[in-house]
């Protein structure tokens, strides 16, 4: 997909945004579809194939940040909220959620349309999984994490509490084995990208997976530190089937 084809969906309830946009994301070669509530933006998203979604926090029913985490969850889109100069907080819980970036308003259509260029790019250059995952149960090593229950076991059949963030890496991992992922890739995958200081969470974020799945942490077997490229994971996954 090039970016100039990219189908981009505006979900605004002030009409005169989302159409002003529109326009202007059309005059500069991208499709466009508006919606004027989070309801609207799921009829759509059932019925078209989407490749962004520009997406206003502060809406009437349901909110932003609620039709947000539902695209990250489903893994539907990339996110990139529209929020105003009051809400810090919800910029902040909107990047937590997975949200991929924001942009305050009032904005410049020009820094938003470089903003949606970036993170089409991003989502373009991250590694496809293996083989799409039907199955809700991958096992590892003597382990096993329930992906619809969001539950890891260990080989002694013990559940290891995972954070949400932990629960995303390793999924992350576990869809592209023996595959190098960048920390950039990998933030891509996880939590949203945001601002680069975010980078380094990435390594926090292993080394807490590796102390909870490693025999040895300080010298782990599963996932492997890539010099100058980021991490792999070397484990052999399987399906399981119920």
């Amino acid at each position: 997909m090039s970016h100039s084809t990219a189908h981009i969906l505006i979900v605004d309830d002030h009409r005169d945004i989302r159409e002003s946009l529109a326009r202007y994301l059309t005059k500069n070669n991208m499709r466009t579809t508006v919606a004027e509530s989070a309801a609207a933006a799921r009829k759509v998203l059932k019925n078209s194939s989407i490749d962004l979604v520009v997406l206003d926090i502060m809406m009437p029913g349901e909110d932003g940040l609620s039709l947000c985490r539902h695209l990250v969850e489903t893994n539907q889109a990339p996110v990139i909220l529209l929020t105003a100069m009051a809400e810090d907080t919800d910029r902040v819980v909107g990047l937590e959620i997975g949200a991929d970036d924001y942009v305050t308003k009032p904005f410049n259509p020009r820094e938003l349309l470089a903003r949606i260029r970036a993170v089409l790019r991003r989502a373009s250059s991250v590694p496809r999984e293996r083989d799409p995952i039907e199955t809700e149960k991958l096992a590892f090593n003597g382990w096993m994490l329930d992906t619809a229950r969001r539950e890891l076991i260990d080989p002694e059949q013990v559940a290891v509490p995972l954070s949400s963030g932990e629960f995303q890496l390793l999924l992350a991992f576990l869809k592209r084995p023996r595959v190098v992922l960048s920390r950039e890739q990998l933030l891509d995958l996880t939590s949203g990208r945001s601002l680069g200081v975010f980078d380094r969470s990435i390594d926090n974020q292993v080394s807490r997976l590796r102390r909870k799945i490693e025999i040895d942490p300080k010298s782990p077997e599963l996932i492997k530190t890539v010099w100058g490229g980021g991490y792999t994971f070397t484990g052999e996954v399987k399906e399981v089937t119920a």
